[in-house]
């Protein structure tokens, strides 16, 4: 039978229909699954998204990982079960041809496996589409719906039959553009330029060769979410805690406090220590207008540009480079900083600092092509960027509206869990009810 639905008080946002008439807490939803793929970037969406959902306390992380390392470099193209199954037979000619020749005395190198280990495949912890299709329908009467967030090209097959094998208990959100028919989930969730960047006219900049390859985007429906960056865990809230737990590490910096984030060169933004000379040389240009700089690097940063920018800055009395022990003060950046100078590789970097509302400079973007191309003109064009010259004046600040894209994905979450006559449930916060939302 199917729910009645009472009608909502004037201006009232949807949220679904009274539990009294949902059958119980089937219709309301309050745990979530994340699919992820082992790297940082990526499951840092998820993470954030789920936050701003208010489920942080009742999530569970599910990976799909690939084998790294040695021949695995050259195997990364394939469908990740394809992948394994020719690694699994590798290992076991391996082992055998390593017993056969021990016997005779000769060495035999090891063979590195993934993640940069030599453990088996049995050691990887996988998400397995059965395990939670049968949780999800096991546990549906008890707990309600699940939600299932995933990100990256390797967890599309995943959360794609997730959804299709128990499609009346799962709401299944993708992160980035799946590359596949967008109706295989609940919702997409995707960058602008990578969204657009599959129209015809995106597609002539790709080498004809390569076209046949890329599957032709869908236009934009309901179930599309398209943001200008990257989700992330940065929010107001999370900006007040890491400005007190930092307080005492920070507020002793001369201001204004310019914080340099440098990532690593990308297949779409190409650079080597060309740009570490440029950015060590503009940075000598405005240092008389700086309080004091913090520097640090991303895991992707090349041990040669972390080693050029540290002799080229590293004596100097305003300048901070962070050696890379933890804590990580990644968030305490974030909030105390003045202004930020972000290579041009980084979408992430980029969105978390231009979630600040504060200046943001970036490095590089000459360098970028194709997608990273149109996303640093879509942010120069809305004023969230200016590009570092090395003749700015960093003592003088400049604003605009802080970049908001998880907050208005979850927004658009709540609406199509409405339309489903689902919704989130609410949650406590220093022993207050509030509803899940996205503030």
């Amino acid at each position: 039978m199917k729910p009645i639905r009472l009608p909502e008080p004037p201006g009232s946002p949807p949220r679904g229909v009274p539990d009294i008439f949902e059958g119980g807490v089937y219709g309301v939803v309050k745990r979530a699954v994340i699919i992820g793929n082992g790297f940082p970037a990526s499951e840092n969406q998820s993470i954030g998204l789920v936050r701003a959902l208010g489920l942080s306390e009742k999530q569970t992380l599910y990976r799909v990982t690939r084998p790294r390392g040695g021949i695995n470099e050259y195997l990364h193209w394939l469908p990740v079960s394809v992948h394994k199954q020719i690694y699994y037979i590798i290992r076991l000619i391996y082992t055998y041809s390593k017993l056969l020749f021990t016997n005779k005395g000769s060495k035999v190198k090891s063979l590195t496996g993934e993640n940069g280990t030599n453990i088996g495949l049995s050691s990887i912890l996988e998400a397995d589409v059965r395990s939670i299709v049968t949780m999800a329908r096991g546990t549906a009467e008890k707990d309600g719906p699940l939600l299932v967030v995933a990100c990256g090209r390797d967890t599309i097959s995943i959360s794609s039959s997730i959804k299709r094998l128990a499609s009346d208990n799962v709401f299944v959100v993708q992160i980035q553009h799946p590359r596949s028919q967008l109706s295989r989930f609940d919702l997409v969730v995707a960058p602008q330029h990578d969204y657009y960047a599959l129209t015809p006219h995106a597609q002539e900049q790709v080498p004809k060769f390569l076209r046949k390859y890329i599957t032709p985007n869908e236009p934009p429906n309901k179930n599309v979410v398209l943001t200008l960056g990257s989700l992330h865990q940065v929010d107001s809230a999370a900006l007040r805690s890491a400005a007190i737990a930092w307080h005492d590490e920070f507020a002793p910096f001369p201001k204004p406090l310019i914080v340099v984030n440098i990532g690593g060169p990308t297949s779409r933004c190409r650079y080597g220590t060309d740009l570490a000379k440029q950015l060590t040389s503009y940075l000598r240009g405005v240092l008389d207008t700086c309080g004091s700089v913090r520097i640090s690097f991303s895991r992707r940063t090349p041990d040669k540009i972390a080693s050029f920018v540290r002799k080229e800055l590293g004596e100097l009395k305003k300048i901070y480079i962070w050696d890379g022990e933890e804590p990580n003060p990644h968030m305490g950046h974030l909030a105390w900083a003045d202004a930020f100078i972000v290579t041009a590789d980084s979408v992430s970097m980029i969105s978390e600092a231009c979630s600040t509302g504060k200046p943001v400079y970036v490095i590089g973007g000459d360098r970028c092509k194709w997608k990273l191309s149109e996303f640093h003109k879509t942010l120069k064009e809305r004023g969230l960027v200016r590009p570092f010259t090395g003749l700015e004046d960093m003592s003088e600040s400049w604003s605009y509206p802080p970049l908001n894209d998880t907050a208005e994905a979850a927004n658009r979450v709540h609406e199509a869990l409405a339309e489903r006559g689902w919704r989130l449930r609410p949650y406590i916060v220093f022993g207050q009810n509030k509803e899940a939302s996205c503030i």
